[in-house]
């Protein structure tokens, strides 16, 4: 199961349950819609908490974050066209809303409402500042600034913030969260980039891939928390903070970590039996994970601190993480032996996301209803689209509840009033027991300017008995553009480890600002008793790309005696590779490699793996994947039509005979120029040497397969591409240059090549004559042992008896190793390749060459041309 928060990945089992006998899915009692008091008696939790109604229906319909501003004003994203019906028709309308909620007696409890902005497409980023609430939707990177310039609770003024672009792909795959770090930098799911900037002049920078999905959160230390939910695998990336680099370990999380314990058995689960216990139905593993919070409130038992906790959606339950650091490294393991934190018997609680909330406790998103799969998961013919029709659950939408969590120890804390107060007032708010009030203060007091705190902020960095104020107040010096070299000396003999961590990384913005006098003091801690600060040190070594890096972080291995450091600064050095081709890519080609690769990092990897080997499933057979390994993969590097074919309409069913959790989705949503860059990426990364695939080339098989609704199956795919000739024995070939060679150009044997003999120059020809008659629809011409040896130029002729020849049905110019030369179907018995290019000191080579004939699968019809004639 993906939820509305899932990556691009649909499990295999998906299709296959076609055939399943009618009755194995009888009509069951329809699930109904419980009220929220009725909702609140199904819930599970350990002694003493207890949870509180804070808002439901119809104040709020189908929310997925909750955010708070200065003065604990709770701003709720609401996706209210998310899937309305089974097929999810219309999802794409202006019909969400960010929505206002206060306490007007300040007791804790919204009594009142209104509509802070309206017609949006399924809002998915929020966070409010200073003054106005940053606000990002569906199919789109760009972020706007609303504000309320009459303080009527209504947004009336809108501003564009960062201008990202657009974004398709399937809702489910993009970006959301919108997380201002301790850093002062912000961080969103997806996307391997992060961004900062007074006003609306944002400065981007790249981060390492961070595989979350939905909900993204930080720990007291300002570590960003990533959450996936399409890779089974629950937390990613949290071994460092992600703008060093993703990393994993061994045995990062404890075993049977995945393993989950929910309540309902209903077996609405996307991955049919294997993802249940067939003994009560119930939800075996992680599929849903989503909406993260490491929890930093006061007001509930302090050994719930600094837990991360995140919502299980398919389960109905709420997974409670211990996080324990050993040596520098992370481990995660479940806080209960085989049951969960917070479990409902209701199948419709939906919990999709968290956070600490001002008054100390915690508070949950949920969404609320019967389907929390995107329609693509629930398509006809699926096994989830027939349980969710059993028992009516495509009934049950259009609510939504916030819950706060309390403990019978604690009462919730009062409500904030940051916006009204001065900057000395907010300094102190730096030291607060609750994370929440310390993050909103140096936000508000970076987003204000106000100088006139630095002497107080430097007092509290070097004095202050609390490490978190600290490490805040240097934080906020920095955000403040008032961070200097004397001040982080001081920090990074800090007797706490983390406030010296958190004086490195200050230390970088003084780096790139061209003050480089605390370098030596870096190195110097590169020799630290706490593993921590010694690995921080070669992280920002490597971020910052000294000259000596390398030799820096492979001495500081070799000197440490951490597990830690050594484990990560060995991944540091010899990070998976991803090669690209051997070839000089005009400018527009470098861009649509550049691109298809942060596309891979974002979005990709997360199944594929960052070395394209596939994602190693945790806990499973050794060798298991997520999805397959792309590194040699026959689809990747045949037709190029294949892989564009894959990533518009997806994938399903067995490949080379394994079936994989983890197969593509239909990724159509996204542009020629999306489709070409990524598809350009894996074909020429990897290992893998292939033709770049050019936007046109997406334009030309999106619009010969617009009728295409559901994923292929690799044998109805290769039916329908191209087919190379198999009788090469029979073929008579000749060439302008050396005609004793050419047989080695298709025996089979890539090592072995024909070539010119001499530099390209235009006017060199290949010809081959086939026994009889064919229909072609294309020619690749692979040169990879040579990768320089490409035609800089070509054009292609064919003639039914050689003498008469029609105008050229192919024309261009090399631009890698593997050249694929794709025309309109066209009867031919001589093929002529003509050099129009020129380039000295190569050879034009060929060390294999194919002749494609038109997929079987596909009527040939008048665009089989003979040679010389006008069909039009």
């Amino acid at each position: 199961m993906k939820t509305i928060f899932a990556l691009a990945v649909v499990l295999l089992a998906v299709s296959g349950f076609a055939a399943d006998p009618a009755n194995q899915f009888p009509p069951q009692k329809p699930v109904p819609a419980l009220s929220p008091a009725e909702e609140l008696k199904q819930f599970q939790l350990p002694p003493g908490y207890h949870l509180e109604l804070v808002l439901s229906e119809p104040d709020i319909k189908e929310p997925v974050i909750a955010a708070f501003d200065g003065n604990g004003r709770m701003f709720v994203a609401e996706m209210r066209s998310y899937m309305q019906d089974i097929d999810g028709r219309n999802e794409l309308i202006p019909a969400g809303r960010v929505s206002l909620h206060w306490s007007s007696k300040g007791d804790g409890h919204y009594d009142r409402h209104t509509v802070f902005a309206d017609k949006l497409i399924l809002p998915r980023m929020l966070l409010p500042l200073a003054d106005g609430v940053l606000i990002g939707e569906t199919d789109t990177s760009d972020i706007y600034l609303y504000r309320d310039t009459n303080g009527d609770g209504i947004s009336d003024e809108k501003t564009l913030w960062y201008a990202g672009g657009r974004r398709g792909g399937n809702l489910e795959h993009q970006p959301n969260g919108l997380l201002w770090a301790m850093d002062n930098w912000l961080y969103s799911t997806y996307n391997a980039y992060r961004l900062r900037g007074p006003g609306t002049n944002v400065v981007r920078e790249p981060t390492g891939p961070n595989g979350g999905q939905w909900g993204i959160t930080q720990d007291d230390f300002g570590k960003p928390w990533f959450i996936d939910a399409g890779g089974e695998r629950g937390p990613m990336s949290f071994q460092v903070p992600i703008v060093y680099g993703s990393f994993r370990v061994k045995d990062e999380f404890s075993p049977d970590y995945m393993e989950v314990w929910p309540l309902v058995g209903l077996a609405d689960v996307q991955g049919g039996p294997i993802r249940f216990r067939p003994e009560n139905k119930t939800l075996n593993h992680f599929t849903a994970t989503c909406g993260n919070v490491i929890f930093r409130g006061d007001r509930l038992p302090a050994d719930l601190r600094g837990d991360l906790l995140f919502g299980e959606p398919v389960g109905r339950l709420i997974r409670r993480t211990k996080v324990d650091v050993k040596d520098g490294l992370t481990y995660l393991r479940n806080a209960y032996e085989k049951s969960e934190f917070i479990r409902s018997t209701d199948p419709n609680f939906r919990s999709v996301n968290m956070t600490t909330a001002p008054d100390g406790t915690l508070y949950i998103v949920d969404m609320y209803r019967g389907i929390i799969q995107e329609g693509n998961w629930v398509r006809e013919d699926s096994y989830l689209r027939k349980v969710v029709q059993q028992y009516q659950l495509d009934k049950n939408f259009g609510m939504g509840r916030i819950w706060r969590l309390v403990h019978d120890n604690f009462k919730p804390g009062p409500q904030p009033r940051m916006n009204d107060e001065m900057p000395a007032q907010l300094v102190a708010h730096l030291e607060h027991p609750n994370g929440w009030w310390r993050d909103t203060a140096q936000k508000l007091l970076v987003m204000r300017g106000d100088k006139s705190v630095v002497p107080a902020l430097q007092k509290m960095a070097r004095s202050n008995a609390n490490p978190l104020a600290r490490l805040h107040a240097l934080w906020t010096l920095e955000g403040l553009d008032m961070i200097d070299a004397t001040l982080v000396r001081d920090a990074m003999k800090d007797t706490n480890p983390q406030v010296r961590v958190g004086a490195i990384r200050v230390s970088e913005t003084l780096y790139k600002a061209g003050d480089k006098s605390v370098t030596g003091d870096i190195r110097a801690l590169a020799k630290d008793s706490d593993p921590a600060v010694v690995m921080q040190s070669i992280l920002t070594a490597n971020l910052l790309k000294w000259p000596d890096a390398r030799p820096f972080i492979e001495a500081t291995i070799a000197g440490s005696s951490s597990v830690g450091v050594k484990e990560i600064g060995t991944q540091m050095i010899a990070p998976p590779r991803q090669e690209t081709p051997e070839v000089q890519l005009t400018a527009g080609e470098k861009k649509l490699m550049d691109r298809g690769k942060a596309i891979y990092q974002e979005l990709c990897f997360a199944c594929h793996g960052p070395d394209g080997k596939g994602m190693k499933v945790d806990g499973a057979q050794a060798g298991t994947t997520l999805a397959p390994p792309l590194g040699g993969s026959k689809t990747v590097l045949g037709h190029r039509d294949g892989m564009i074919n894959v990533v518009l309409h997806g994938l399903t069913g067995p490949v080379g005979g394994r079936k994989y959790d983890a197969l593509m989705v239909p990724m159509a949503s996204n542009d020629d120029e999306w489709i070409a860059s990524v598809v350009s990426f894996i074909r020429n990364s990897f290992g893998n040497r292939a033709s770049l695939v050019t936007p046109a080339d997406v334009t030309k098989v999106r619009a010969g397969t617009a009728n295409r609704t559901e994923p292929w199956t690799l044998e109805e795919l290769h039916a329908v591409l191209p087919q190379p000739l198999k009788n090469k024995a029979q073929w008579k070939l000749t060439a302008s240059h050396r005609k004793e060679a050419v047989g080695a150009a298709i025996d089979g044997n890539l090592t072995s090549r024909y070539d010119t003999g001499t530099s390209q120059v235009p006017g060199m020809w290949f010809q081959i004559e086939l026994p009889q008659e064919v229909i072609l629809a294309g020619i690749e011409l692979n040169s990879t042992p040579s990768p320089r040896d490409y035609p800089r130029g070509y054009k292609v002729e064919l003639s039914t008896d050689g003498n008469t020849w029609g105008q050229p049905v192919a024309s261009g110019r090399g631009s890698g190793p593997v050249t694929d030369i794709i025309f309109n179907p066209a009867m031919a018995k001589f093929i002529r390749i003509t050099q129009t290019g020129a380039v000295e000191g190569l050879f034009w080579s060929i060390h294999e060459m194919e002749l494609y004939q038109p997929g079987t699968a596909l009527p040939v019809t008048k665009t089989a041309k003979k040679p010389g004639v006008n069909y039009e």
